[in-house]
């Protein structure tokens, strides 16, 4: 199988070349990009052709080798990442379209793609590995470019929250390499396969719970998400979008690794799991009612979003209940890039992105407005969306355990969710108090396009979701 080293290759080898051409970097990233997706694809489709499989490099197998293993968990969320870079690079290439002969768009235009094409190597890296030392290296270049892509505007407030980031990021490293190096030490293996036999001694279980501490610290899990909303809410729409949808899903993919495989022996690190994760719904939804700009409220249900993912994680067991969390977490990828390009282009129509002047008298409802809204239906998770599809799997095994204290909790989240976020559509979509007969409406950009792409997909997942939860009982035999 050759896609899995296309995935992977390919992307680092784009970047690359970007960044030494940076007037071609734009054409060369879009083209890498889709070429990555036509490759998740094919991954996909050979999945369900042959079933799951590793694949070892350089003819090594594990313990001494690294391999990387595609199943239906890996193949759906390279899928999900190929998916919402594709839209992502779309809108980022559009940049500077109307403005050619500003330099600090041009500038950050160029910087985009070298940033973004590292973090895609990154992920499909990470999904593929079967390897904790390999992930940990995968883990390492997707922080720094996430850091890049941060700064990426080169405004103060953007290089401050970089910088927090890159302190955090450090952080949640050296946690996860003292547990890696625990782990070896207490199996002589760094393969996910070992995770039964680390959870089964004391020392292996130390270094489970170091790992994920610092992947914790990575996902801007409650209350290590110190540095999140800043970084989020400061960075560039695109790279904002790529931030939210995708890198935090790498700490979250490895978590749930992590309760998959680690069986009953890690049930004290689900528990623990899903206390942070009610946590992150009530704070994250409480910082969100109270924001007064729209990019600090999207970032806010950022974490409350994680929250609710990370309880799916600390809930599930050893059942297939976990099947609830991945399919939230794709469902929350698609809406959540929708959402912060939709900001963007907000933001560019209005001039600003203060929440009390969303409804002017002088501009109507546009389409970014509507996949606002769109997006919004999915995060709160109204059929028929994925992120219905995802809630309901996830009641409907909470009620059948019994469980009714996270039931309870899993309806709080839901119920703030739809208050700070219909407290922006409500303005969005309804213009100003007296819309005057001739307010205009916004021009279309190619922004608009793909916050509507990625919108309209949330849908589509959401009918067509026998799809991810069957992909998703393809394991390794």
């Amino acid at each position: 199988m050759t896609e899995p080293m296309f995935l992977v290759t390919v992307p680092f080898l784009a970047a690359l070349i970007a960044a030494a051409h940076a007037r071609s970097a734009g054409a060369l990233g879009l083209a890498a990009t889709l070429g990555n997706l036509v490759a998740s694809v094919a991954l996909l489709h050979s999945l369900r052709l042959g079933g799951a499989t590793e694949t070892p490099l350089g003819g090594w197998s594990s313990p001494l080798g690294i391999a990387f293993t595609v199943d239906g968990l890996a193949a759906l969320m390279i899928l999900m990442t190929a998916v919402v870079g594709a839209f992502v690079a779309l809108q980022a290439q559009s940049w500077g379209a109307f403005t050619p002969r500003d330099p600090d768009v041009a500038q950050t235009r160029a910087g985009f793609w070298p940033m973004w094409l590292s973090t895609l190597g990154a992920m499909n890296a990470l999904f593929l590995s079967n390897d904790l030392f390999n992930l940990y290296v995968a883990f390492e270049v997707l922080g720094l470019a996430a850091v890049g892509l941060t700064a990426l505007s080169g405004q103060r407030a953007a290089l401050a929250a970089a910088f927090d980031y890159l302190c955090a990021g450090l952080a949640g490293s050296l946690l996860m390499l003292l547990g890696i190096a625990l782990a070896y030490a207490a199996t002589g293996r760094v393969d996910i396969a070992a995770m039964p036999e680390m959870a089964g001694t004391m020392q292996g279980r130390v270094a489970l719970a170091l790992m994920v501490a610092g992947l914790a610290v990575k996902a801007a899990l409650f209350p290590l998400h110190f540095w999140m909303p800043a970084a989020h809410s400061s960075a560039t729409p695109a790279a904002s979008a790529v931030l939210s949808a995708l890198v935090v899903k790498a700490g979250l993919y490895l978590a749930l690794r992590i309760s998959v495989e680690g069986g009953a022996g890690v049930e004290h690190l689900r528990t623990v799991l899903a206390v942070a994760g009610a946590g992150a719904m009530i704070w994250g939804s409480w910082k969100a009612l109270r924001a007064t700009r729209l990019k600090l409220l999207v970032a806010y249900s950022t974490v409350a979003q994680v929250g609710l993912i990370t309880l799916a994680l600390g809930v599930s067991g050893e059942g297939a209940l976990w099947h609830a969390a991945a399919v939230v977490m794709v469902s929350h990828a698609l809406a959540k890039a929708a959402m912060f390009l939709a900001v963007g282009r907000i933001a560019e129509e209005l001039g600003h992105d203060r929440i009390s002047g969303l409804n002017r008298e002088d501009l109507r409802p546009g389409a970014a407005e509507f996949a606002f809204a769109i997006a919004t239906i999915s995060l709160i998770g109204l059929p028929p969306t994925a992120g219905f599809v995802g809630k309901w799997v996830l009641m409907e095994g909470l009620i059948d355990r019994g469980a009714w204290i996270w039931v309870g909790l899993v309806l709080a989240g839901t119920a703030l969710s739809a208050a700070y976020l219909l407290r922006v559509v409500s303005r969005c979509l309804r213009g100003g108090p007296h819309v005057a007969p001739g307010a205009r409406r916004p021009p279309w950009r190619t922004g608009d396009v793909a916050a509507l792409g990625l919108a309209a997909a949330a849908l589509a997942l959401g009918l067509a979701s026998a799809l991810p939860l069957t992909l998703l009982e393809i394991t390794v035999t």
